[in-house]
């Protein structure tokens, strides 16, 4: 009997609607979250059913729970086999065009360095476009996602932002009771919900009328009040516990659900446990070729008995046919029959999977062998098949799974690498570990499986893994300690010129460069260069060239240039991707920092996409290309949110981490502070960290009025990045601007309420000095301020005359701020141009303030700058400008003007103090009160804001 459907009908509709947008051509994705056992299941069986009658194509798949061992695109894989029997012409025209997309139809079988994730992942994007159509759309469901590996999560994340107009609607269920902390599903779920194309449906417990209402369908009858009162209380709501309560049909109901799940096995026949216990030690799911070795592989003499048994199994509801496999109807039934077992049953059964496998590759993947033979234990069998498991991630550029297979195989290398004799040496091991780590964004995972390498590599492999270790060290500041390695690398090296002698010259010349040591480094980079040439080591050479370039980029920009365009051509000439994105990456930069946005645009795209092609998106390099890449949107103007990678408890988003809270100050989100402070651990070995987070979260907290809190982060940021970087460091300018900033707020607040504003007045001169000194810094010839630094330089000097009071604070200052952002910066031209309208309404300017607060309050509506849009409005009302749709409403029996006095008649300001926020004079604002009183019926200022209070004509203060 299948679990009745009940009580879903709401989110059955937001499923519906989302199907017929998706079938109009707005495709969506609807997240179901819910505690196993709730119903996600029978929620997505419903909608299919309601798919399919409204001519829909639908595809069910399923992420299945391997515990460290994960298989690659598994749900992907399974929709690509599903769609090719549905569609073969469609699928057969994608994979044409596409080939990579042949590795999740069991046709593709090139190395890493010739497959390619982009394809891969544009294939299968285009594959459910290519199945779907118009008014037909295609519904696909990924099931137990909080199963799913971290290939096919970024395949999630790539279609959340891929999808255009596919006529596709996707939905993803997972639990949430298995959702701990660190669970690497969290962020992902907590990521694509933010996405505007993004649903989340949840689905909550049974209340005591649904259950009731679920009892009568799945049995027939209402239950008698104490049953149905008792299964709602043991279920706690859920609708397979309280399925599975009702089912036992006894009065005397057991005193757990897992007594419950192993009564109904064991009321079985023998043979059939059998079979339902070795199905349990696979998982929820299993193939049925697989199920069938292992039972032989435990009782070859029951081979007559296996197909009785297996559809007793499935008649019984144990077992059900699911895709092609046989899956237990419910995982906690699998689990609680797992759990049952005693730890030499278990044992036994895992060989079973292990003899089977063996015997028969083809049954299934290295790493479901590796599951088994870890679990046997075979421990030799699974060492080698981790190691195999992990060739297999490294080719379909999986480097989270490469890596965890790697740890595994590294786990077991004391006790099982005397048994197998053909192994590669352990530091080799460990340094491919070291290289999925880093590509991994887990950088300093990295660092420690580098040293590891180094530690059990022998002589004459030691100093090519302290090379490697130097680089790691590289990628997380570690500067001096890499220096360090390169030098005993090179110290140990043979002098005799060679592709290892070379790659170490240039990573220790890297280092030189990065601490500033121009004459050191220029002496190394020759002879980098010259050993790289003379032996033909061109990756050596065009790394060398990568820092030569960064070397000469302050005296000779144009020379800076094309030495990385040389550098370029030799990493493409030799597939050299690492440094092809370190030179791209450096490449965007400069064109950032001249202003150049399209350029900064077009060459983040391009590394990006290589970087999608060979599995390094997570790599150093790739998230420093994407951060600038969401840099480059978010000057533009583009607040759209960027889909982030998941981060593990020890991964490092580098740059983009940082880059896309300048877009959440900007759209106003409600967490941007609480994610800038969860960066503050990067602070003491990431500068950049301490600098755009630290300021971020300044400037979120003077929107929100804490302007002595950010004033205060912002002196400490000041101070720490002083310390460790330069006193004049250019950063420094965007701090002194945004501490001016909260200042300049805080001394309006004061001036409004009567209060002297001298201190906060006084506290602003250091912030001006340091922002003067830094931009007239002595600077090496042909080289400048950057567009950037001179527009907040020209913001910082606005806010100081803002700060000094509405004497200094001329609408001059504020047309250089909005003028010297007209370089592309468009948010902060928006702003400034708002403080431009403040200005001029302050020196009685009206026409021209109505203006640019127009223009000011259109920009920042079409960025979705909310924030900025509503203290735009405020200042039109306050101003009483006129600015089409900017007007506020009125109370019922208040006119507009008299609820904006009102509402300052609540925050305890005077008649004069009125009227100074609100541009008005002093009688003008008793002419007002007096009218608010007799509108009322109030006797006085305090009896006319109870009264409005009451009838909801102004909010609480």
């Amino acid at each position: 009997m299948s679990t009745p459907f009940v009580a879903r009908s709401g989110q059955v509709d937001v499923l519906r609607d989302a199907l017929a947008r998706a079938g109009s051509g707005a495709p969506g994705v609807a997240l179901v979250a819910g505690d196993a056992g709730v119903g996600k299941s029978a929620l997505v069986r419903e909608m299919a059913r309601v798919a399919q009658e409204a001519g829909a194509t639908v595809v069910v798949t399923h992420c299945v729970d391997l515990g460290e061992i994960g298989l690659p695109y598994l749900p992907f894989a399974d929709a690509a086999a599903r769609l090719r029997d549905l569609a073969p012409e469609q699928v057969a025209a994608v994979e044409t065009d596409r080939p990579a997309l042949g590795t999740l139809l069991g046709r593709g079988s090139g190395s890493a360095e010739e497959a390619d994730r982009l394809q891969l992942f544009d294939g299968i994007a285009e594959l459910l476009g290519a199945v779907a159509r118009p008014g037909a759309p295609l519904l696909l469901v990924v099931e137990d996602a909080h199963w799913a590996d971290a290939s096919s999560r970024d395949v999630l994340r790539f279609l959340v932002s891929r999808l255009r107009d596919e006529p596709v609607l996707l939905v993803v269920t997972y639990r949430t009771d298995d959702l701990h902390r660190r669970h690497p599903w969290r962020p992902v779920a907590a990521e694509l919900a933010r996405h505007p194309r993004v649903q989340r449906v949840d689905l909550a417990p049974f209340t005591p009328d649904e259950m009731r209402e679920f009892a009568i369908a799945l049995t027939g009858a209402a239950p008698p009040p104490r049953t149905l009162r008792s299964v709602t209380r043991r279920s706690g709501g859920n609708a397979y516990f309280a399925q599975e309560l009702l089912e036992t049909g006894c009065d005397e109901l057991p005193g757990s659900l897992a007594d419950v799940l192993r009564a109904r096995v064991e009321v079985l026949d023998p043979a059939v446990q059998q079979v339902v216990r070795v199905a349990s030690v696979a998982g929820r799911r299993v193939s049925e070729p697989l199920l069938r070795a292992a039972c032989r592989a435990t009782d070859p003499q029951g081979a007559g008995t296996l197909d009785a048994a297996l559809r007793d199994a499935v008649g019984h509801h144990v077992l059900a046919v699911e895709d092609g496999h046989l899956a237990f109807r419910h995982a906690l039934l699998g689990e609680a029959v797992a759990a049952d077992l005693l730890p030499g049953e278990l044992s036994s059964l895992h060989r079973a999977y292990v003899t089977a496998l063996r015997e028969d590759p083809s049954l299934g993947s290295p790493a479901e062998l590796a599951a088994h033979a870890l679990h046997a234990p075979d421990l030799p069998t699974a060492l080698s098949a981790s190691l195999a498991a992990a060739d297999a991630a490294h080719t379909r550029l999986a480097p989270q799974e490469e890596l965890r297979h790697l740890e595994v195989a590294l786990r077991l290398w004391d006790a099982a690498a005397g048994a197998l004799p053909d192994l590669e040496p352990q530091d080799a091991v460990l340094d491919r570990a070291a290289r999925a780590a880093a590509a991994a964004a887990r950088r300093d995972r990295a660092v420690q499986l580098a040293r590891s390498a180094v530690d059990v590599a022998d002589d004459a492999a030691r100093p090519r893994r302290r090379v490697a270790l130097a680089r790691h060290l590289q990628a997380v500041e570690r500067i001096d300690d890499a220096l360090e390695q390169s030098t005993l690398a090179l110290d140990a090296m043979p002098g005799t010129p060679s592709a290892g002698r070379a790659w170490a010259l240039a990573t220790h010349a890297r280092s030189l460069v990065y601490l500033d040591r121009t004459l050191d480094a220029f002496e190394v980079l020759q002879e980098a260069l010259t050993v790289a040439r003379g032996v033909g080591a061109l990756s050596a050479e065009s790394d060398a060239l990568t820092s030569f370039a960064i070397l000469v980029a302050d005296d000779d920009a144009a020379r800076a240039d094309a030495l990385l365009e040389e550098a370029l051509e030799r990493a493409r000439t030799v597939g050299d991707a690492g440094t092809e994105l370190r030179i791209l990456m450096n490449m965007a930069a400069t064109r950032y920092e001249v202003g150049d946005l399209p350029g900064t645009t077009r060459l983040a795209e391009l590394g990006l996409a290589r970087a999608r092609e060979t599995g390094l998106t997570h790599s150093d390099f790739g998230l420093e290309l994407a951060g600038y890449g969401a840099l480059a949107s978010y000057v533009s103007g583009d607040l759209t949110p960027v889909a982030q990678p998941a981060r593990g408890p020890d991964e490092d988003g580098g740059l983009l981490d940082l880059a896309v809270l300048y877009a959440a100050v900007a759209r106003g989100d409600d967490d941007v502070v609480a994610r800038c402070r969860a960066l503050e651990p990067r602070w003491e070995r990431d500068g950049l960290a301490a600098l755009i987070a630290g300021g971020c979260a300044a400037d979120a907290l003077a929107r929100a009025g804490e302007h002595d809190e950010a004033v205060t982060l912002v002196q400490r940021v000041l101070d720490q990045l002083s310390a460790a970087w330069s006193p004049q460091f250019f950063g420094g300018i965007w701090l002194s601007a945004l501490g001016l900033a909260a200042l300049a707020d805080a001394a309006t607040q004061d001036r409004r309420h009567g209060r002297d504003a001298a201190e906060r007045v006084a506290a602003g001169e250091p912030l001006l000095a340091r922002a003067e000194g830094t931009i007239a810094r002595p600077l090496p010839p042909g080289r400048s301020v950057g567009p950037e630094g001179r527009a907040w330089a020209a913001r910082a000097r606005a806010e100081h005359a803002r700060l000094a009071g509405p004497a200094a604070n001329t609408p001059d200052v504020w047309r250089t701020a909005v003028d010297a952002f007209g370089y592309g910066h468009r948010y902060e031209q928006a702003r400034s141009r708002f403080r431009l309208a403040e200005a001029l309404l302050e020196a009685g300017e009206r026409a021209d303030a109505a203006s640019e607060a127009a223009t000011a309050l259109a920009d920042a509506e079409a960025m979705g700058a909310a924030p900025l849009a509503t203290a735009v409005r405020d200042l039109v009302r306050r101003g009483r400008l006129a600015v089409t749709g900017a007007a506020a409403g009125a109370g019922d029996v208040l006119t507009a003007r008299e609820t904006e006095v009102l509402e300052l008649v609540a925050q305890g300001l005077s008649n004069n103090q009125i009227g100074r926020a609100l541009f008005i004079s002093g009688k003008t604002v008793s002419v007002h009160v007096s009218n608010v009183l007799a509108k009322l019926g109030a006797s006085g200022r305090a009896e006319a804001v109870d009264l409005a209070h009451r009838r909801g004509l102004i909010g609480r203060v």
